[in-house]
């Protein structure tokens, strides 16, 4: 076991456990993001109706809020659901799609980020959005800066904020304010498939459910998804038949092979 711990022992672990992840996520990402749950073996729950996430979280391993498609409705939902991990001690991700692309998004964000998250994963452009250093940047849910424009500002957003940060880019970058550390896995093909993001986010749900340090749960996470991003374009077309063997590859990656193929990185250089 390293500083950096062990992808494959969290992958390990979630197949074990079979940990309930609650998703209050996006109309684009529901899909997607339940498959990726379940192909790792993890269970998803999809759930975002004001009346029943604070039960729903109580009976859940892990929450992960995704603000991609909000309404007033949806948003009130996920600072209860928030509120109700927080209280009850469990972890939580907050994913600030387009977090900067207009002041509805930029207000979602700053109540969300209230709420106390174990782990914050955004592009550059959303983290430089939610620290305050940046009112807009990126085209839609793209990223116009890059990982390391951003470090600064994810370093303050996590001391700020007391948790993990998890800058998403060609090279991953996770921080807590403190420690830094790097994942190289990945490939590019994973940024022409929508939800792609949010599937990670979904499964970091599941490694924070298992991995008690939420630094190391981000790292393990973005390792998981991007080894299999790695073995699905191997065989891809392209696209569509990457979204495919992605999914495959989750389900069928073993925690030997992530252990071996895992790129993870302590600090900036």
């Amino acid at each position: 076991m390293t500083a950096l711990g062990s992808p494959g022992a969290t992958l390990a672990a979630i197949r074990a456990r079979g940990p309930l992840v609650h998703n209050i996520t996006n109309f684009v990402a529901m899909d997607l993001a339940a498959n990726a749950l379940l192909a790792v073996g993890a269970s998803p729950l999809m759930a975002h109706a004001r009346e029943e996430v604070a039960e729903v979280v109580g009976a859940a391993d892990a929450l992960t809020v995704n603000m991609g498609t909000f309404s007033p409705p949806w948003v009130e939902a996920a600072e209860l659901a928030a509120g109700e991990a927080r209280r009850l001690g469990k972890p939580w991700t907050l994913d600030p799609v387009g977090v900067g692309a207009t002041g509805f998004r930029r207000e979602n964000g700053r109540r969300l980020a209230a709420c106390g998250p174990s782990l914050v994963r955004g592009n550059a452009s959303e983290i430089l959005a939610l620290s305050g250093l940046a009112a807009g940047g990126g085209r839609g849910v793209d990223s116009a800066d890059t990982v390391q424009g951003a470090a600064s500002a994810a370093d303050a957003l996590a001391r700020r904020l007391n948790c993990v940060v998890a800058v998403t880019g060609p090279v991953d970058r996770v921080t807590d304010g403190e420690r830094v550390a790097r994942v190289a896995n990945g490939h590019p093909l994973m940024t022409r498939v929508t939800a792609l993001g949010c599937s990670l986010t979904a499964v970091s749900g599941a490694c924070l459910a298992v991995e008690p340090d939420p630094f190391l749960a981000a790292l393990h996470a973005l390792a998981l998804v991007g080894v299999a991003g790695e073995q699905a374009a191997a065989t891809a077309a392209g696209p569509g038949s990457f979204r495919v063997g992605y999914l495959d590859s989750l389900h069928g990656l073993t925690p030997d092979a992530l252990e071996a193929a895992a790129r993870l990185q302590e600090g900036d250089s």
